[in-house]
């Protein structure tokens, strides 16, 4: 009725914020965060922190988007976040991962687990995505130990919060960027590459743009298995 002119509709209200948002710069590739060296072991034990207060998440944020090349993105679906922590000489942030919801379709790892769509479509809550990880010390395996004790604690605050249990983790390296050393040196298993579309390519324009390599770990026995059969 509006649009033939029968009645006058009051302006549309403007819904959120409208003003300009908080940016952070990013670090220059040589602007360390941790002046920190040595062996992993001198700084032994690692605590992890799951993000959950208010100025948690607010380091987490500014650290992503100071010093991780893809910056810090709001992921899509569920999602844990953590820091990491050195507990000698002194507590200091050194780290920070989170894992959110998996990727819907990788040929890859699709064909490794062995499921088909109606399969994939009802087990694939179970796998959780590595999305974001970040190092900000130049310590001696401190990514491979980063990856190890934040795994332990994954699976039970998985299950906590979302009532599901996680049974394999994927990630994906960049490989213009990076060599992807720590997870293979944390027993994670290359499957392969991605066609290098990325997520919201929809129209197929970007095929071979953003090719990245694809790597999972297991949190249970038969993993794979489990997955295909549901047993």
């Amino acid at each position: 009725m509006a649009g033939k002119g029968i009645l006058r509709l009051p302006d549309k209200r403007q819904a959120g914020y409208s003003g300009p948002r908080k940016r952070i710069a990013q670090a220059k590739p040589d602007a360390p965060y941790s002046m920190l060296t040595g062996s992993v072991e001198a700084f032994a034990p690692l605590i992890v922190e799951r993000v959950q207060t208010k100025p948690q998440r607010a380091l987490f944020q500014e650290l992503l988007a100071r010093y991780h090349y893809l910056g810090y993105a709001m992921p899509f679906g569920a999602r844990l976040q953590y820091l990491v922590c050195v507990s000698r000489p002194r507590r200091e942030v050194v780290g920070c991962l989170q894992f959110s919801s998996p990727a819907w379709r990788m040929r890859a790892r699709d064909q490794w687990i062995g499921w088909d769509d109606e399969r994939r479509a009802a087990a694939l809550q179970h796998v959780v995505n590595n999305s974001r990880f970040l190092v900000l010390a130049s310590i001696r395996n401190l990514a491979s130990a980063m990856l190890a004790c934040t795994l332990r604690q994954l699976k039970s605050d998985w299950q906590r919060q979302y009532g599901i249990a996680p049974l394999l983790v994927e990630t994906l390296v960049d490989r213009k960027r990076f060599h992807g050393g720590c997870y293979r040196s944390a027993n994670w298993i290359e499957l392969g590459e991605t066609t290098g579309r990325g997520r919201m390519d929809k129209t197929n324009k970007r095929h071979g743009e953003r090719v990245k390599t694809i790597l999972v770990y297991p949190l249970v026995k038969n993993a794979a298995r489990r997955l295909r059969d549901g047993r």
